[in-house]
C-alpha cells in the first residue's frame, strides 16, 4: 500500500503537461506521477489519538517450537478516526451518495452470472465512447455485517515458523469449505493481513481464504533482535534503540534481507507447506508485484492472479544475480546490521514517517472516498510502527535489491505459462495511476480489466463489495472453465468490447454506487483517445446550448 511513502517526504505536486487538450489528456494518463494533496487531521483529534497511542500496548505473541499456531483474536481500534480537510479542498470530490428516486423496472438474474441483479435499462454497450452512460445498473450483495441477517466467516490468527526465528503471521477463514478453491491475499507495503478483513469475512463464507503478512511487516516481525547491542544504548528520547542496529549480526540473520526474492520464497513455502494446494493469488500494490513474481516462478502452484493496483516496480539497487558486477558497486544492500550512516538516516526518516499525523495524511491520499472508516487500518499500522524491529526492517526493505525479474518480465512469463490474470484497478489512485493498469492490459489483452470509480489505491478496502463480487465471479468463470460468464459480461461477444455498469450495494442502511468499466480484449489506446475526444465534444455541445 505505501510503496511510495518515502517519496512523499520529498515530492509533491502535479507534473506539467501540454496545453493541447488531447496531448494534455495523454500526458496526464502516461506521465503524471504527482501526489494528491495531503490533508491534515483536526489538531484536537490528533492529540486524542496520540494520547491513546501512549497507552497502547503492542500485541505480538511469542512463538516457540516449529509449527503453526492459530488463535481467534480481538484487535483494539481507534474509534471514529476521520479525515478533515482544513482548506476544504476536497469538498468537490467524489461521493457515494445513494441513488434516490430512480425508476425500477423489475429484476432479473443473468444466466450463469455471479449473483448480480440487473436493475432496469437497456443492455449491450459496446462502444467506449458511450461508457459514460451505462446501460444497466447492477445490484450486488452487501458485506455480511449482521444488519442483513448474515454473519461473516470467523477469522483465525495464526503463526507459522518457516525458518528458525522467522515466524510468519497469517489469517485464515472458511477452511471448512473443503470443496472450494483456495484464495491467498498478499498485502501492500506498510500493512498486513488485517487489510483483507472484509475479504476474509465475506469470501470465507464459501471459499477457503488466506491472508499473509510479509516478513518484516505486519506481525511477521522477528521476536528476537537480529543484530543486538551488547550494551543498551539510549536514544535521544530516552528509549532503548531499535533492534537490528547493533554491531554484530546473530547467526540466524546473517543473510537476512527483506526483499522481493525473500517474499517470493516465503509465499512459495507457505503455499506448499501450509495450504498444500495451488491457489488463486490476489495482491494489492507491493503484494501485486510479489503475486505476479511468485506466479512467474511457480506457475504450477497458481490457478490465477488478480492484481489490485499493483506496483509496477520495486527496489532501487541492482539484483546481484541478474547484474552481479553492478551490484558490487553498492557496499550495502539491506542486510543486518545496519551501517552507521544508514542508522542515522533511518532514525531521521522513521521519526517522520511513523508519526500518526503522517500516517493519517498517507491514508487520506490513497482513499478516494474521504468518509471511509480507516480506524482498523490506522490502529494496526500504528501498532506495527511501535515494534522495536520495525525501523530496521523498513531500512532493509528500502535498500533491498530489485527482483531478478522485472514486473514486465514476470508478466510475460505468466502469459507464456498460461497463468490467468485479472486486473481490478481503482481509477482515482494517486500513486499507481490508471496508465499502469492499461499497460498491463495492452501486454495481456485477454486479461479481464475492471476499472472502478470512485476508488483509490486500495479498492479492496474502500469498495470491498465490488472487489468481492468481481473476484467471486472471475474465480467461478475459471473453475467452470467458462460455462459461468465473467462479471458484467452478457455474452461471449461482449468480452471483446468495452462497457460500463453502475454497481449498487447497501452499506450501513444506505444505497451506495460506483461505476465499473470493463475493458474488452479489443480495447486500444486509440479507443481511449476517441473516448476523450467524444466526451470533450459532448461537453462543448452542452456548453453551447
Amino acid at each position: 500500500m505505501f510503496s511510495y511513502l518515502l517519496y512523499t517526504c520529498f515530492v509533491s505536486g502535479p507534473v506539467a503537461v501540454s496545453s493541447v487538450r488531447i496531448m494534455q489528456f495523454l500526458e496526464m494518463e502516461i506521465l503524471s506521477y504527482g501526489f494528491a494533496p495531503c490533508f491534515q487531521a483536526v489538531d484536537s483529534k490528533r492529540k486524542s489519538v496520540e494520547k491513546s497511542l501512549n497507552s497502547h500496548q503492542s500485541n505480538f505473541p511469542t512463538v516457540g517450537n516449529h509449527g503453526v499456531y492459530c488463535t481467534n483474536t480481538t484487535i483494539s481500534r481507534f474509534r471514529s478516526f476521520r479525515f478533515y480537510d482544513m482548506d476544504q479542498s476536497f469538498k468537490h470530490g467524489h461521493s457515494l451518495d445513494a441513488l434516490e428516486g430512480s425508476k425500477r423496472i423489475g429484476y432479473k438474474v443473468y444466466s450463469g452470472s455471479s449473483d448480480g441483479y440487473v436493475i432496469g435499462g437497456e443492455e449491450g454497450i459496446t462502444d467506449i465512447s458511450e461508457i459514460e452512460k451505462p446501460a444497466t445498473n447492477v445490484l450486488i450483495p452487501s458485506l455480511p455485517d449482521g444488519s442483513n441477517g448474515e454473519s461473516g466467516a470467523p477469522i483465525s490468527s495464526c503463526f507459522w515458523e518457516w525458518k528458525p526465528k522467522l515466524n510468519v503471521h497469517y489469517e485464515r477463514a472458511g477452511c471448512e469449505n473443503v470443496d472450494s478453491p483456495h484464495v491467498l491475499f498478499l498485502p501492500g507495503f506498510g500493512v498486513g493481513s488485517f487489510h483483507y478483513e472484509k475479504q476474509l469475512k465475506d469470501l470465507g463464507r464459501d471459499t477457503r481464504v488466506w491472508a499473509l503478512d510479509f516478513l518484516g511487516q505486519g506481525m511477521s516481525l522477528p521476536f528476537e533482535d537480529p543484530a543486538p547491542h551488547y550494551k543498551e544504548r539510549a536514544t535521544s528520547n530516552g528509549n532503548i534503540s531499535s533492534w537490528g542496529c547493533g554491531d554484530e549480526v546473530e547467526p540466524w540473520a546473517t543473510k537476512l534481507v527483506y526483499s522481493i526474492d525473500l517474499w517470493r520464497d516465503q509465499v512459495r513455502y507457505f503455499v506448499e507447506e501450509v495450504i498444500g494446494e495451488p491457489v488463486y493469488i490476489v495482491g494489492n500494490s507491493l503484494g501485486g508485484y510479489v503475486a505476479l513474481y511468485f506466479a512467474a516462478c511457480n506457475p504450477h502452484l497458481v490457478k490465477g492472479v488478480t492484481l489490485l493496483n499493483a506496483t509496477p516496480f520495486w527496489g532501487f539497487l541492482p539484483n546481484p544475480v541478474k547484474n552481479p558486477g553492478l551490484a558490487k558497486v553498492f557496499p550495502w544492500a539491506g542486510t543486518f546490521p545496519l551501517p552507521a550512516g544508514v542508522r542515522r538516516l533511518t532514525e531521521f526518516v522513521w521519526e517522520k514517517m511513523s508519526d500518526p499525523a503522517s500516517i493519517a495524511e498517507i491514508l487520506n491520499q490513497v482513499y478516494a472516498n474521504r468518509a471511509t472508516n480507516v480506524d482498523n487500518v490506522f490502529s494496526h499500522i500504528i501498532e506495527t510502527t511501535r515494534h522495536p524491529a520495525a525501523a530496521a526492517a523498513f531500512a532493509s526493505i528500502m535498500f533491498a535489491p530489485q527482483a531478478e525479474l522485472s514486473f514486465g518480465e514476470a508478466l510475460s512469463r505468466c502469459r507464456t505459462n498460461n497463468v490467468p490474470i485479472c486486473l481490478m484497478y481503482g481509477k482515482e489512485d494517486p500513486w499507481v495511476r490508471p496508465v499502469w493498469g492499461l499497460q498491463i492490459k495492452r501486454q495481456v489483452p485477454e486479461a479481464p480489466y475492471y476499472q472502478i470509480s470512485p476508488a483509490g489505491h486500495c479498492p479492496h478496502d474502500e469498495v470491498p463489495e465490488v472487489i468481492n463480487y468481481l473476484l467471486r465471479g472471475w474465480i467461478k468463470n475459471l473453475e467452470s472453465e467458462g460455462s459461468i460468464s465473467l462479471p458484467l459480461i452478457d455474452d461471449v461477444d461482449s468480452i471483446k468490447h468495452t462497457n460500463a455498469r453502475e454497481l449498487e450495494f447497501i452499506r450501513e442502511g444506505s444505497r451506495k454506487s460506483v461505476m465499473v468499466t470493463f475493458l474488452g480484449s479489443g480495447f486500444s489506446l486509440w479507443d481511449r483517445i476517441r473516448s476523450y475526444i467524444n466526451s470533450r465534444s459532448k461537453l462543448g455541445n452542452v456548453t453551447a446550448k
